[in-house]
């Protein structure tokens, strides 16, 4: 598996940033004020990593269900493999950084609620935790690099929210899919080419479409399950997993996009709301490949 044809470091937590998150969960008092009113956060959905063309630099691409928008944010190439790595599921034998700091709030009984992009300083992104702890009624915001921060949220299934300003940043910036090991999440449906080997071991058939390896929220509820096939999305079937996060995005502003897919041997479909789907991690197991 090659996750953006770069050598993986391997990633240590920096015993500061330990020290720093312990500090914060004792503290008293807010690390940082957010940067805009709380109520002109716009949530999105991470859909995927991918790469400004012609320089490889990364991007985490956030939907925007409001506007229709798909917007790229850099992060850096450990970030963006921690998120791929999420995103596909893919396990680990030891626990690595962004494991770690999942690991380290529930041992502290801590929950991560909602990530937040908040301002752009100087071309650098800004971002903040908000944690709920069991034993204070206020949650105790913690300053982040967003990275790390959209890192966390794809392990722990929070809330991510973005400044305007932040988004209308992203809009004009040009990102494409990786070649290789592209996964797409959306409507909380999350897809990935399907090989002729996971056809076979999954029995599915020879029909075009995308294999789901991951469903939560309201396509949970629909009936999608991983290791189903997806079909069609609005009445198109899609040809690798960028072109299915463009046909969501083109679902008409107010409508439903209508999902079809293989699984069990029927074919069904499934009506979607478009919206950032609810916080929370699958309610049902991930297919691991």
């Amino acid at each position: 598996m090659h996750l953006l044809h770069v050598p993986a470091p391997r990633l240590r937590l920096p015993l500061i940033l330990l020290l720093g998150l312990l500090l914060a969960l004792s503290w008293n008092s807010q690390a940082r004020e957010l940067a805009v009113p709380e109520d002109e956060l716009i949530p999105v959905e991470l859909a995927t990593v991918g790469v400004v063309p012609g320089s490889n630099a990364p991007v985490v691409l956030l939907r925007e269900p409001e506007s229709g928008d798909i917007v790229p944010i850099f992060i850096g190439v450990a970030e963006a493999r921690a998120i791929l790595m999420a995103l596909r599921d893919i396990p680990v034998s030891r626990p690595q950084t962004h494991d770690l700091m999942r690991d380290l709030l529930t041992a502290t009984d801590a929950s991560l609620e909602r990530v937040m992009v908040d301002d752009l300083v100087d071309g650098t992104y800004m971002g903040v935790l908000e944690l709920r702890m069991a034993n204070r009624d206020e949650p105790v915001l913690v300053d982040t690099r967003p990275s790390d921060g959209l890192a966390l949220a794809a392990r722990t299934g929070a809330l991510i929210l973005v400044a305007p300003r932040v988004l209308e940043a992203g809009r004009s910036l040009e990102y494409e899919g990786l070649q290789d090991d592209q996964v797409v999440t959306a409507l909380g449906i999350t897809v990935e080419a399907v090989t002729p080997e996971l056809r076979q071991a999954l029995g599915l058939p020879d029909t075009p479409g995308l294999l789901v390896s991951g469903s939560r929220g309201r396509a949970a509820d629909a009936g999608i399950q991983p290791g189903s096939l997806l079909l069609t999305v609005n009445g198109e079937t899609p040809d690798n997993p960028m072109h299915f996060l463009e046909l969501v995005r083109e679902t008409p502003t107010g409508q439903r996009a209508h999902i079809e897919y293989w699984q069990d041997g029927e074919q069904y479909e499934a009506r979607i709301a478009t919206d950032v789907p609810p916080p929370g991690r699958g309610e049902g197991p991930r297919l691991q490949l």
